[in-house]
């Protein structure tokens, strides 16, 4: 098979997400299997500068955008470490910008344009390039169109009309919203802005023409996949995709171990594995007590969380929590991460309040977020709604115990704590259902009560947590199958000549 990625980030060329991590490495992985791999995607201002070697082709395109006609040349490197094309769409009035999606939390008021454009010239690519691709694996809104026009404009064509489609979805909330003037750029006939197709309450919806359209769907996490058929994480499209269930799957994104594992990562005050954990986390959570400046305490449970300060993910029931316990139970936090302006000035002002006991950094930091992972005993993730997830793969890994709310793929990795469990030796962490403070404040007290009273089940979990494989070779064999199904479905639909 060759399959063809289709993606507004990769990992290492641009990253505003996780989407990045997924598309810089599933493809790697689908080639070490076997087959061949490309992944397209925009040359933004600070692609050429990542390490990556980025040269010139013979390709240039003219790609259609409304009523214009668009010039692009087009790039190419290579994915780290391995032998997949990247080809880079580059057209610096669109994509010669700061940002990826927008800049200060606003979004560009052209990214429609910008993104129908980059479906229009990956589809015109594997043409100009003569690409025997089987299969285009599209993500997220800003790949939406791309189902659509093989469906609608190159049905009849003898190259494109064999390629299906695969349509993921990596978080439902961000659906590619438009006004219904835009769909004029498309270049699609007005006949399709129907509330079956690409109409979505009057305006343009890019993630739902993708959903409609495409041979195949998925998204990140088995639970995931089930919890957006209804309201309320459906998002408005529990319909579109209730419909399409028969062909709707999840997938856990997997973990890059090169990179995410404490028996050889440089950012460690000490590495450690399974059989050494004990003093190596010791040492790495004193490193991290000290660069946090809290109290040098080697007994007192510490608490990390890594990721975008929002409400989603949990921060309106964790906040209170903190609130709380600041002065009343003997425990510790780290805070790492950006995002919204409230929530980042009430953990600073915590922080102000009790030093020694909780430590915030406002910004991201590859190195510290290894750091906290390593150092901490407890990883926090109490998000509302979470399609996969990485942290808590990243926690297991590193023996620090996830505290989950049991939603999308936070439910499928980490087994909670509860009487069987514990007596099978199976538990991984610990997980709340209801999402409410008081569950997340008796989670969290229950794993400090066996932190305290119950070393051996403490050092039974941490065993149990570092032992599971979540690496990208799992989920790249689970992807290489769902392409086979999906070619094969459409090929059935499509008789190949």
């Amino acid at each position: 098979m060759h399959i063809c990625f289709a993606t507004s980030e990769a990992v290492p060329f641009a990253k505003t997400g996780g989407l990045a991590d997924v598309c810089g490495a599933l493809p790697c992985e689908i080639a070490r299997l076997g087959h061949s791999a490309t992944l397209v995607m925009p040359a933004y201002r600070g692609t050429m500068h990542r390490g990556q070697a980025v040269q010139s082709t013979e390709f240039e395109l003219q790609v259609p955008v409304g009523n214009k006609l668009v010039t692009a040349e087009i790039l190419s490197s290579k994915l780290p470490d391995s032998e997949v094309t990247v080809y880079l769409i580059r057209q610096d009035e669109y994509f010669d910008r700061d940002g990826v999606y927008g800049e200060q939390g606003i979004d560009y008021e052209d990214n429609c344009e910008r993104f129908v454009f980059f479906s229009r010239a990956v589809l015109q690519l594997i043409q100009r390039a003569d690409l025997n691709v089987d299969l285009i694996h599209a993500h997220d809104w800003t790949t939406g169109l791309i189902p659509a026009l093989l469906k609608i404009e190159f049905d009849d064509c003898d190259r494109l009309s064999r390629i299906a489609s695969l349509m993921t979805v990596h978080n439902l909330a961000y659906q590619g919203t438009f006004w219904h003037w835009d769909m004029l750029l498309t270049g699609i006939d007005w006949k399709y802005f129907n509330w079956q197709q690409m109409e979505f309450h009057g305006e343009l919806n890019l993630l739902k023409t993708g959903l409609v359209f495409a041979d195949a769907l998925n998204t990140v996490s088995p639970t995931y996949a089930e919890e957006i058929q209804s309201a309320p994480l459906g998002c408005g499209l529990e319909a579109v995709l209730s419909d399409r269930r028969g062909v709707l799957s999840g997938i856990i994104n997997g973990v890059d171990y090169a990179t995410w594992n404490p028996a050889k990562d440089p950012y460690l005050a000490t590495t450690y594995c399974t059989d050494s954990y004990g003093e190596g986390k010791r040492v790495c959570k004193r490193a991290l007590q000290r660069e946090f400046g809290l109290e040098m305490a080697p007994d007192r449970p510490l608490i990390g969380f890594v990721g975008r300060l929002a409400g989603q993910k949990g921060f309106d029931i964790a906040l209170p929590v903190m609130q709380a316990w600041a002065e009343r139970q003997d425990v510790q936090w780290v805070i790492l991460g950006t995002g919204d302006r409230g929530i980042e000035k009430k953990l600073q002002q915590l922080a102000r309040e009790n030093p020694g006991r909780i430590g915030v950094v406002i910004d991201f930091s590859e190195p510290l977020a290894h750091r906290i992972e390593a150092g901490a005993d407890l990883f926090l993730m109490p998000s509302e709604y979470e399609p996969c997830g990485l942290n808590q793969l990243y926690s297991l890994k590193y023996g620090t115990l996830p505290v989950v709310h049991a939603t999308g793929g936070l439910a499928d990795t980490v087994i909670g704590a509860d009487e069987k469990s514990l007596a099978t030796g199976m538990a991984t962490g610990f997980s709340f259902d209801a999402y409410n403070r008081s569950e997340l404040a008796r989670t969290l007290e229950q794993a400090l009560a066996l932190y305290d009273e119950r070393p051996e089940i403490w050092k039974q979990m941490i065993e149990t947590a570092m032992q599971q494989d979540w690496s990208w070779r799992a989920s790249a064999v689970r992807y290489s199958s769902l392409y086979e199904q999906t070619i094969a479905r459409h090929h059935a639909t499509v008789p190949i000549t």
